[in-house]
């Protein structure tokens, strides 16, 4: 005689073995599969090294290519003039065209830093990688387009005296002793050659309140802040009007 409890064992057993008999264990990878997806791994991590290498060289200076580098001077002009002459409107734009390029590569970076205040300016200066900086000052640096002129002529010749010999009874000295007697210029030191007359005088007169704004990173412009303050409004006239006639 079974005992009461056999009979749903035997079932269970039965429930068991017929279980294993028609579930199949899954089947494995097949060669030609596990090729395919060694394949697609590969091409993802080729596509991630390619964005990472390319993030590095415009991080760390590679060379920009001459079609960016064409693209963004055509940016910089559309502003600053066809020829990099600068722009006489409203507000004046700055002429480029035979810029220090060691002075325009620290403009930038001051933009950057908040050293010099100019909304347009920073968000410009951010975009652009070492190498780009590099290639456009070098480019702006090479262009000598006459200048825009403009300026009252009645201003020029005192322009010309402050600019060569200085006030020495106010203690303020030749502007051709740091900038050079043709105004052009040397590394840090911006040439003035050829700039607007209106664009002089805003940058003269609004010196201490837009440039030298980041006390804790002080830069070059801290040389001429006495200057600036210590001539009056028809003194920068003079040699705003004197320096936008040079080339």
């Amino acid at each position: 005689m079974l005992a009461p409890w056999s009979e749903p064992v035997r079932s269970l057993k039965t429930f068991r073995t017929s279980r294993a008999m028609t579930e199949r264990p899954p089947a494995l990878p097949n060669r030609r599969a596990i090729k395919t997806t060694r394949r697609r791994s590969a091409l993802i991590v080729a596509i991630l090294t390619i964005g990472v290498v390319g993030a590095g060289r415009a991080q760390y200076g590679i060379a920009a290519s001459s079609q960016d580098v064409q693209a963004k001077l055509s940016y910089c002009k559309d502003c600053h003039g066809p020829s990099a002459q600068g722009y006489r409107g409203y507000v004046p734009i700055p002429r480029l065209a035979g810029q220090q390029p060691a002075y325009f590569e620290n403009q930038l970076k001051a933009f950057i830093a908040r050293r010099r205040t100019n909304n347009v300016m920073f968000n410009v200066a951010n975009s652009l990688s070492p190498s780009m900086v590099a290639a456009l000052a070098a480019n702006f640096h090479s262009l000598n387009p006459p200048p825009i002129g403009g300026a009252p002529q009645r201003f020029v010749a005192t322009g010309r005296n402050i600019f060569q010999n200085g006030m020495p009874d106010v203690n303020i000295a030749a502007c051709a002793a740091c900038h050079g007697p043709d105004a052009t210029g040397s590394e840090q030191i911006p040439r003035l050659a050829g700039q607007l007359y209106p664009y002089v005088i805003k940058e003269l007169t609004n010196w201490g309140k837009e440039r030298g704004q980041n006390p804790a990173r002080p830069d070059i412009s801290a040389v001429m802040s006495p200057v600036a303050h210590s001539l009056n409004k028809e003194q920068i006239e003079a040699v705003a009007a004197y320096v936008s006639t040079l080339r």
